[in-house]
């Protein structure tokens, strides 16, 4: 698989769809490994942050995301992370980390939009 636009150093990697289901799966399943992933705490996160034990050492953080025109929304709701799986040519997989739910989903939408990225090592 080649690297989204270089966007990781030297060794190092954008998880596919297949790997994230590997960490999910890991983390016992899309209905609790969100909580596993996402930072303690209210600092970032709005309330209730549910689930959120961060076991996982992922400190997912709510980003939010950028449209295409450039303007930003749900930071300290929703946090984003692309996977390097297109779903088709315009666009791919992303996993999303809620305030709301421990829940990580296997989701697509366009490229278009501004996500995280989280690099692994090869």
């Amino acid at each position: 698989m080649s690297e989204p636009q270089g966007l990781c150093p030297t060794n190092w990697h954008v998880p596919s769809d297949t790997e994230w289901d590997t960490l999910v799966n890991y983390l016992g399943g899309e209905t609790i490994a969100g909580g596993a992933m996402k930072e303690i705490g209210l600092t970032h996160w709005a309330t209730p942050n549910a689930g959120a034990t961060n076991s996982s050492g992922f400190a997912g953080l709510p980003g939010g995301n950028r449209y295409y025109n450039g303007t930003c929304s749900l930071i300290g709701n929703h946090g984003y992370w692309w996977s390097a799986t297109q779903f088709s040519t315009a666009s791919a997989y992303y996993r999303p980390l809620s305030y709301a739910n421990s829940d990580v989903l296997s989701l697509t939408n366009v490229k278009t939009f501004g996500f995280s990225v989280r690099c692994v090592r090869d």
